[in-house]
């Protein structure tokens, strides 16, 4: 196969995030709506994993492995956000949003069912072009810590993972514009 150049990708994205439900844009070139709330720059990267688990089907009369099936996926989404405000430490933690300028944890009935977000991630398609990627249901699992050093920028590192949406609605999509 021949290398095309124009394949080749390298850039930032945006990230935005907005209430699980919200609905998507119309189209790639529409922008995000008001819902959709960018959250600032990022640092080192955004990385989309999918990590899938399979079962292995063998016989005895056969030393190979004869077929695998899928029995779990994974997918995360990994940034580290670089304007360490209480929005995205909120968003980070799967808190409720501050209110004038206070975040406090959850707790109670709160703190046991976390409200659902969705991420829209706008970058860079093969040929210069936009690529989106909405993931309609995330929770942030990771551990979140903050630090606060002399000669290191203060940063929000964030992992959302993936929850199923329903048969009708997928829980992951990824388009490339074509001009």
């Amino acid at each position: 196969m021949p290398v095309t150049s124009t394949n080749l990708i390298q850039g930032p994205a945006t990230v935005y995030v907005a209430p699980f439900g919200t609905a998507d844009p119309a189209t790639i070139a529409t922008a995000p709506a008001l819902a959709w709330v960018d959250v600032g720059g990022t640092k080192g990267g955004l990385e989309l994993n999918v990590s899938s688990e399979f079962a292995t089907l063998t016989v005895d009369q056969i030393v190979d492995i004869i077929e695998s099936r899928r029995t779990g996926r994974e997918v995360t989404v990994k940034t580290t956000m670089a304007e360490a405000t209480l929005e995205n430490i909120a968003q980070a933690i799967a808190n409720a949003a501050p209110v004038a300028k206070v975040l406090e944890l959850d707790d109670g009935l709160t703190a046991f069912k976390p409200a659902y977000s969705a991420i829209l991630i706008d970058g860079i398609a093969p040929g210069g072009f936009k690529r989106r990627i909405i993931v309609r249901k995330t929770l942030p699992t990771d551990a979140v810590g903050i630090g606060y050093k002399k000669d290191d920028q203060t940063v929000v590192p964030v992992t959302w993972k993936l929850h199923w949406v329903s048969t009708v609605i997928k829980s992951l999509k990824i388009e490339d514009a074509t001009s």
